[in-house]
């Protein structure tokens, strides 16, 4: 059965200029919904993009960012961006002191930070995906889709990273880096449910990754020392 066609529709009235005589049409209404409810696909995929730095128990750390894709059915039109994959949590700081040390000369010690990893993974498929269309949170400068998966809760956040803070019921979360505070991710998201005028449904797939950091060891400037695998 081949697929209805869309629709372009504009009702309107004309209504008479008594001075030129001359007709002027008004559009009234103007649709274009087409009989078909589109989408809009994000994808996340496990290609590593860059790192952002995010403040994770009072410390700013390097967190590696991996590719996001968006585009929708009906522009086509493909944008890419940058999202965090780990979910971190401060687990102990250790010392190794210098051997001058011992007389009271503390500069050459080297600390680091040991940060745990939770992340969140697809276990049966390689790809699993989610209608996340319900469960957003809009304001002015924050987006925040909500969805589950095996039994954990988990937030796809987009907006100032130097504010998030990650609610006590979330498991596990996605952080949207654009370089303009998610702005632009945000802006690219209204832009296209505006031009498919219908609400449209919105698909993220996740890709699972090869490999899994299980911990994360920081210097004390917050840049990645060592990462330890499962």
């Amino acid at each position: 059965m081949s697929p209805l066609p869309e629709l372009n529709l504009n009702l309107g009235m004309s209504n008479i200029d008594p001075a030129t005589n001359e007709s002027k049409d008004e559009i009234v209404v103007r649709t274009d919904s087409g009989l078909r409810k589109h989408s809009i696909s994000m994808i996340i995929s496990d290609q590593e993009a860059g790192k952002v730095h995010l403040k994770i128990n009072n410390k700013e750390v390097e967190v590696p960012t991996y590719k996001l894709t968006v585009t929708d059915d009906k522009t086509n039109e493909t944008e890419a961006y940058q999202v965090t994959r780990d979910t971190l949590n401060f687990v102990k700081t250790t010392t190794k002191k210098s051997f001058l040390s011992f007389l009271g000369i503390k500069r050459f010690d080297k600390t680091s930070f040991l940060y745990e990893n939770i992340a969140y993974e697809p276990l049966r498929e390689n790809i699993e995906k989610f209608d996340i269309s319900r469960h957003r949170s809009l304001s002015q400068d924050k987006l925040i889709y909500l969805l589950s998966g095996n039994g954990q809760s988990i937030m796809l956040y987009s907006g100032n990273i130097n504010e998030f803070e990650k609610p006590d019921e979330i498991n596990q979360y996605f952080i949207i880096v654009d370089n303009n505070d998610g702005k632009s991710f945000i802006g690219d998201i209204l832009y296209r449910e505006k031009f498919l005028k219908l609400t449209p449904k919105v698909e993220l797939q996740i890709i699972r990754r090869s490999k899994v950091a299980k911990n994360f060891e920081y210097d004390d400037k917050g840049n990645i020392k060592r990462t330890i695998y499962f």
